[in-house]
């Protein structure tokens, strides 16, 4: 079995400074939570930035300060870009981030109703979004929130459109209006990739109470986890997280529990192809 892979989506676009107050917002603030989460065993950090007001921002220059503070503060760790943004963001402004050539961004393979929203990723633009990233040499990490979006990107897989190999898939379980984090369907979108995608490696990232049991549902499976304030701000139920930092120490715990190593930098960009 691989050693397991911990990402940190640290602030996301949703969650709000009311609901969890330990969000980090400002570049200084995601320089130190980036450096607390490197130390405590994540060794990839999907990032998302804000305004000076708490607002999601695609802004350039923002993702460049957020980027810039936390090479200084922790040179190693994996930088993972959002290109999903804000629900409604136009396109073009999702696109943006990937002129600041990270070590990976991710990529969302298909439309599906988030919340009282729609989140809207027709083909048209999820190929033309696939052909920026060959031509800034980007490393996609597919996000996947059900089963028909895997069938999709074999579909891009096989007509050579996505050529990086392996291919990183991440699943995306429990947003309102996608498929839930139930064992059953975890297990069954980690077949159906191997049998759609055989080289493919796949993490997930639980949303709400899905966090816990899909993570450990993957290490005892071989995929990879995602935790952080982005996907879930509690650490028990009604009990909310003092830090990022926190949430990766329990899955570093369960891991070396149950006897699964966790990734190196070295290990990871050797999983993951960088």
């Amino acid at each position: 079995m691989q050693p397991l892979i911990i990402t940190t989506a640290l602030t996301g676009a949703e969650t709000t400074i009311d609901a969890q107050p330990n969000l980090p917002i400002t570049p200084s603030q995601q320089a130190q939570t980036a450096k607390d989460c490197f130390d405590a065993g994540s060794t990839v950090l999907h990032l998302h930035v804000r305004d000076d007001s708490g607002n999601p921002t695609q802004s350039l220059e923002r993702f460049s300060d957020s980027i810039n503070k936390i090479r200084t503060a922790v040179p190693e760790i994996i930088i993972q870009m959002s290109t999903g943004g804000a629900v409604g963001e136009s396109f073009e402004n999702r696109m943006e981030p990937l002129k600041l050539k990270p070590n990976m961004a991710t990529l969302n393979a298909g439309t599906l109703n988030f919340g009282d929203e729609v989140f809207t990723n027709a083909p048209a633009d999820i190929e033309r979004l696939v052909a920026y990233f060959n031509k800034v040499g980007v490393v996609p990490e597919i996000e996947v929130y059900e089963s028909g979006m895997i069938d999709y990107v074999a579909k891009l897989v096989k007509k050579g459109l996505i050529t990086h190999t392996p291919l990183h898939v991440q699943f995306v379980l429990g947003v309102p209006g996608g498929m839930s984090g139930k064992p059953k369907n975890l297990v069954y979108m980690a077949e159906h990739l191997k049998e759609e995608i055989p080289t493919a490696t796949w993490g997930v990232a639980g949303i709400g109470r899905w966090q816990l049991p899909c993570a450990i549902m993957a290490i005892v499976m071989g995929g990879h986890v995602r935790v952080g304030f982005e996907d879930n701000i509690f650490y028990h139920k009604g009990i909310v997280a003092k830090s990022n930092a926190q949430l990766v120490d329990r899955i570093v715990r369960i891991a070396t529990e149950y006897g699964r190593p966790i990734a190196t930098v070295a290990q990871t960009k050797e999983i993951l192809g960088l």
